[in-house]
């Protein structure tokens, strides 16, 4: 008995003592586990340290993260110069590989009656391309004029908040924009206005718009923006995204005379697309719309500047937080898109000078 009772008191003893440790090592206040509450931004801290994200002591995983983008802007080259023999090179690749030209837009001429049209990011769902599909289709791609002199691809980053580059993107031959964006109410000065090709992901028709199966006129209404501006949708993406595209065509038909022209993204091209950057060693889920344009746009384009591309959280100049994009701070699917990778792809590419990336403001 007496035994018995040494042993419980030791074992009570230890088990006290494990509890006092790990409460002293680990977070256990709703401060530590979520954060401070409150407004607490570092970016009004008085402490020098706080304001720079990057003297902030940090955890290994955030370190490795500023490690890594510390890298990236090193490698940065700030006095960018023109490469034609590696432009010729790496548009030969593409065009041997994808052929945006004639294969980026499903045309009657690559995809006749009776053909099939398989889901590139399901391979296994198909769509016929009935009579009545077919005539949807332009008899030729939109395409056949490239190469134009210069084009400017425009992300959505929050890095173009405040980069005063408007009039340098609306100076390009041929301007292509992401997802819809935003382009008036103050953002004219950072974005420009010229638009000849805008991609809309379905996600935004659903959410903004109720995938169009109720009132279609603010849809309508909105995309007059863009004025005659290609608009590309991804009607064979994914299955669900083929009646919202659909929908999106006949609204534009039924309720406009004038505006963007429709069209729809070719699931070949992008399959060999996506093989392309595998390649060259992204490997994601699915390649994000602004590799996918900036790409489209070394096949059509002479010169290609990109802008609003950079996919971290902090200035890469001023260390300043940034939204996710320069018109809103929803966050970004990471879950699909390899957005470091593709970062990294396109600045090696910026560096052996066949396409200028612009990171910091832009002169006039």
């Amino acid at each position: 008995m007496k035994a018995f009772i040494i042993r419980l008191l030791s074992i009570l003893f230890i088990t006290s003592f494990s509890i006092v440790l790990f409460w002293h090592y680990f977070p256990h206040s709703d401060e530590a586990l979520n954060g401070p509450r409150g407004n607490q931004n570092p970016a009004n801290s008085n402490d020098a340290a706080a304001s720079n994200p990057r003297n902030v002591k940090q955890n290994p995983a955030k370190r490795m993260k500023s490690d890594f983008i510390d890298k990236l802007l090193a490698s940065y080259s700030i006095s960018w110069e023109k490469q034609n023999q590696n432009i010729q090179t790496y548009r030969s690749l593409l065009g041997s590989s994808c052929n945006a030209i004639s294969n980026a837009v499903v045309t009657q001429v690559n995809s006749p009656v009776g053909t099939n049209i398989t889901y590139d990011a399901d391979q296994k769902k198909i769509m016929e391309v009935t009579p009545a599909l077919f005539n949807l289709f332009p008899k030729e791609s939109p395409f056949e004029k490239a190469p134009w002199d210069s084009c400017a691809v425009v992300g959505n980053g929050g890095i173009l908040a405040n980069s005063s580059c408007g009039k340098q993107i609306d100076s390009a031959t041929y301007v292509i924009r992401c997802n819809l964006p935003p382009l008036s109410n103050g953002h004219e000065r950072d974005t420009g206005r010229k638009t000849h090709l805008v991609t809309a992901n379905p996600s935004i028709l659903f959410q903004k718009y109720r995938a169009l199966n109720e009132r279609r006129r603010s849809f309508v209404e909105d995309i007059q923006l863009y004025g005659d501006a290609l608009l590309m949708l991804p009607a064979f993406s994914y299955r669900q995204n083929t009646a919202v595209s659909l929908r999106a065509f006949y609204s534009l038909e039924d309720f406009s005379q004038s505006g963007p022209r429709p069209v729809f993204s070719n699931p070949r091209y992008l399959k060999s697309l996506a093989g392309f950057w595998r390649r060259q060693g992204i490997r994601s889920f699915r390649l994000s719309t602004g590799i996918m344009m900036a790409s489209l746009a070394l096949e059509l384009c002479n010169n290609v500047h990109l802008y609003g591309f950079w996919p971290f959280g902090t200035h890469p100049y001023n260390n300043q937080p940034l939204t996710n994009h320069y018109f809103d701070n929803r966050p970004a699917n990471n879950r699909v898109h390899a957005m470091p990778s593709e970062f990294q792809a396109l600045l090696n590419l910026h560096n052996k000078g066949v396409i200028h990336l612009q990171l910091g403001e832009c002169t006039n």
